[in-house]
């Protein structure tokens, strides 16, 4: 493969890299007082699935997310960081990947009225698959640095 300036794995390292910075934005933009003190993340997802075209996420978010709000927003907002964090670094890229491939998919399926947020998502899934699909954590990873995949 013949890239410009980089190698092609370095490229999809970037790739790797910039998607893990997008989590990190995700993560660091959000109002997190609001999220685990008041609520308003979960809250707006109930209002959201609650006015879903489709009835399965409706009864998705009451049987998984509505019993545990707290717990929920816990886990979004630290999956983000986590996601962020591992795939910048490079570390458990596979596993970061994948989690970042199905909360984007949930995202999109949660946002299917939203052209923006889907697109955001769209691409997001997008540079999941292909940076998972063509190991992206064998350059300029601690991945490769300590010989885990």
């Amino acid at each position: 493969m013949q890239t410009v300036w980089l190698t092609g794995a370095e490229w999809l390292a970037v790739l790797r890299i910039g998607l893990g910075l997008w989590w990190l934005e995700s993560w660091r933009h959000k109002d997190k007082k609001g999220w685990f003190e008041r609520g308003t993340g979960i809250a707006w997802a109930a209002d959201v699935a609650g006015n879903h075209k489709w009835p399965q996420v409706k009864k998705g978010f009451e049987a998984v997310v509505a019993p545990r709000p707290k717990l929920m927003a816990y886990v979004v907002v630290y999956a983000e960081l986590a996601l962020g964090l591992g795939l910048v670094v490079g570390f458990l890229t596979p596993v970061a990947l994948v989690g970042g491939l199905l909360l984007n998919l949930l995202y999109l399926v949660l946002m299917i009225h939203d052209w923006a947020e889907q697109g955001q998502n769209a691409m997001m899934a997008l540079i999941s698959l292909v940076a998972l699909l063509a190991m992206s954590w064998q350059t300029w990873s601690l991945d490769s640095a300590i010989g885990l995949f």
